[in-house]
């Protein structure tokens, strides 16, 4: 197989870690797709020889991102004004920790990988990992809703939520159940299983919660398949995680997507 069809392969996971660096599908996509295009118009910039292609795509990746400054362009029909807000308000030096933590922690690089990847040195990257792990440790108490339908993941997601020092207002095991958990109560985020015990999906019971609330409240999708809703083709969510699912991976989840919401003027 060649590179280029080992990076067609892994796409799908570029597309995971920009949307949860970015907090948006459409900021994140858009770094993927901008990675792909610079991939195609000058080949040379990844190596048939080389031995970690993930590592190569995000490479490329870092040199993009790099470049803009942390910007791409977007469609102006495509982007949400509060996107530009968020986005805006991230220092340069808070954009670099979270990428560095979100290689580490989401993408299981190790710090030489993520030194080539950034660009820097490895006692760099360990610094900013550090950093990282300092800024995802937020004193706000959040709402956590979590839609599960087996008792024993419900229950480790509600032990790590609270564990962050959240609340979890309800578990629903079924679209219907979700549904009725936040009449009168406003939750900051959603843990979603994808398919539910009666059959429901996860995704239907958030959007119909996303659509009475008016909130644009983020939500992590748990699935044993992320390919389906890694394709950037159409609405997706921007934050996933693969079930059977590791809580260190969860945790920093957890505190990316608050800290976008938590962010002033994000409303």
């Amino acid at each position: 197989m060649s590179m280029h069809d080992r990076i067609g392969d892994i796409l799908p996971e570029l597309r995971r870690f920009a949307r949860a660096l970015c907090g948006s599908q459409h900021a994140g996509d858009a770094y993927a797709a901008a990675t792909l295009e610079a991939i195609l118009a000058d080949p040379t910039l990844v190596d048939d020889g080389a031995s970690d292609p993930k590592r190569a795509l995000f490479e490329v990746f870092g040199g993009i991102w790099r470049s803009t400054g942390a910007r791409v362009d977007f469609d102006p029909d495509d982007i949400d004004p509060r996107e530009a807000v968020m986005q805006g308000r991230l220092s340069p030096l808070s954009s670099r920790a979270r990428e560095a933590l979100l290689l580490r922690l989401l993408e299981d690089f190790g710090l030489g990988d993520i030194a080539r990847i950034m660009r820097i040195s490895t006692d760099e990257a360990q610094e900013l990992v550090e950093i990282g792990m300092g800024e995802v440790e937020s004193d706000t108490r959040s709402r956590v809703l979590i839609i599960e339908d087996e008792p024993l993941i419900a229950m480790d997601l509600s032990n790590i939520v609270e564990g962050l020092g959240h609340d979890v207002i309800a578990v629903a095991r079924t679209h219907t159940e979700a549904v009725a958990a936040v009449e009168g109560l406003s939750p900051d985020l959603i843990l979603a299983d994808v398919r539910l015990a009666d059959g429901s999906s996860g995704i239907e019971a958030v959007d119909e919660i996303l659509e009475v609330s008016g909130d644009d409240l983020p939500v992590i999708f748990i699935t044993a398949f992320p390919q389906r809703l890694l394709t950037g083709e159409r609405k997706e969510p921007a934050f996933i995680i693969t079930k059977p699912f590791e809580e260190r991976k969860l945790r920093v989840l957890i505190d990316q997507a608050l800290f976008f919401r938590m962010l002033p003027d994000h409303a």
